[in-house]
């Protein structure tokens, strides 16, 4: 089902069968997108929302030079423009970081299912809230961590949703997301990002090699980013036992 990752883990909130198949026969179409291309452009008028099946996508706002803000990343199992069905355009552009499959949910149908499925649809705003509670803890992060913190925090951030995703073990997964993309995210320059990376790798702290991240001891880097997972409203999931083991 493409539905099978949307609300997966979440702390006291999960989809009955019925509620499934009710979001699951609202996909009209499932579409695969190429890398680096955009999905939603800023100001469009929009009829649809975007539920991310496979593949990365972002949130993003370009300042007068053209130089990118991230401002939200996007795992499988998200759905990224929910808050365009009240608002009917965005303020950001959404476009995929990876190669992407993603499915549309017209928003007539989403009138169906808000008038005929009040729970699913209490459900549905809970997971817009999620968004809002990742967007603060954004702004913490770019106001109030060091570097390394920034960089720290957002790699905490991705392995715990991946793991709720089954894409993470809790110490290894895949990232395909660049140097560059991450001093976006952090609000970073290139070059410091880079030794950022090389510093966390000689400290043992973290990996970060050919779009693959490794964590050694995940408790470890949490404690130096300032990371505490609880804005995510994820259910405890059974994550590796951490290890002091050098990092190569």
């Amino acid at each position: 089902m493409f539905t099978d990752r949307f609300l997966r883990y979440k702390r006291g909130v999960s989809l009955s069968p019925e509620e499934r198949a009710r979001l699951e026969a609202s996909i009209t179409e499932v579409r695969t997108i190429e890398p680096r291309k955009i999905v939603v452009r800023a100001g469009q008028d929009l009829n649809d929302s975007t539920l991310l099946i496979e593949g990365i996508l972002s949130r993003y706002i370009d300042d007068r030079q053209g130089l990118r803000q991230l401002v939200a990343v996007h795992v499988p199992g998200d759905f990224v423009d929910l808050h365009a069905y009240p608002l009917k355009v965005l303020d950001h552009d959404v476009a995929t970081m990876t190669a992407a499959t993603v499915a549309i949910v017209p928003h007539a149908h989403l009138d169906a299912i808000i008038a005929e499925c009040p729970q699913l649809a209490r459900k549905l705003w809970f997971s817009t809230l999620i968004d809002a509670a990742i967007h603060r803890a954004w702004l913490f992060r770019l106001g109030r961590l060091d570097a390394m913190g920034r960089v720290a925090h957002f790699l905490c951030e991705i392995n715990v949703r991946l793991v709720s995703a089954g894409l993470s073990d809790g110490h290894r997964f895949a990232l395909g997301l660049t140097q560059t993309d991450l001093a976006e995210i952090c609000g970073l320059t290139n070059i410091h990002v880079n030794r950022v990376l090389r510093q966390m790798r000689e400290e043992g702290l973290c990996v970060f090699r050919s779009s693959l991240v490794e964590i050694p001891d995940p408790a470890r880097l949490a404690a130096r980013a300032q990371f505490d997972p609880s804005y995510l409203y994820i259910d405890d999931t059974p994550l590796p036992p951490a290890t002091t083991e050098a990092v190569p």
